[in-house]
């Protein structure tokens, strides 16, 4: 029985398990989004949410102790500077994992794990209390949005239309101008004999 034997093996030594977890927290760190395999994002995400919660401490031992997980310098500086001031009010729930499917190769699930609210992310917005909002302006936008997107699509057929119709009657000149060179190619031929 495994009691108290908690965590995936992933067909490897400890050793190669740790440092393949060293340099995943170190990419994740420095990329914010990385592609894995499902088993390996579940397993990193408690050591990454577990390594931000040092940094939000801010102390020289916490310091050390969350080299032991980062494999370079600079990605510690980013864990005690803006990621510890980003979730400085989150009390956790640092990462979210993305399934995105199955692997062509082995057909392995495969998953993306990311920081919540990244640089590139537009942080959502909190509904303003005791205002209501207009939703009948919002909803003539979207119609206006759309009756624009239905007169450029037909301008863009339009388009097309008249190129496939200019095009056409080019490979027909050149398609009958190929013929008559070959004519004459021969009778200068003939003429040589």
């Amino acid at each position: 029985m495994r009691h108290l034997k908690a965590g995936r093996k992933l067909n490897r030594t400890s050793a190669h398990r740790k440092a393949l977890f060293r340099n995943m927290v170190t990419a994740l760190i420095r990329r914010e989004r990385i592609r894995t395999t499902l088993a390996k994002a579940k397993e990193l995400r408690g050591k990454v949410e577990r390594t931000i919660t040092l940094g939000k401490k801010g102390t020289l031992h916490a310091r050390r102790n969350a080299m032991k997980l980062v494999a370079d310098k600079d990605s510690l500086k980013k864990i005690f500077g803006p990621l510890a001031e980003r979730y400085a009010s989150r009390p956790g729930g640092y990462t979210r994992v993305i399934k995105l499917g199955h692997r062509l190769g082995d057909d392995a699930p495969m998953a993306f794990i990311e920081l919540v609210d990244r640089e590139g992310e537009a942080a959502p917005k909190a509904p303003v209390k005791g205002k209501k909002q207009a939703k009948a302006p919002a909803k003539k936008a979207t119609a206006e949005k759309s009756s624009d997107a239905k007169k450029k699509v037909a301008d863009t057929a339009k388009k097309k239309d008249a190129g496939e119709k200019k095009k056409a009657p080019a490979k027909e000149k050149k398609e009958t101008k190929a013929p008559a060179k070959k004519k004459e190619e021969k009778k200068a031929k003939d003429e040589k004999k």
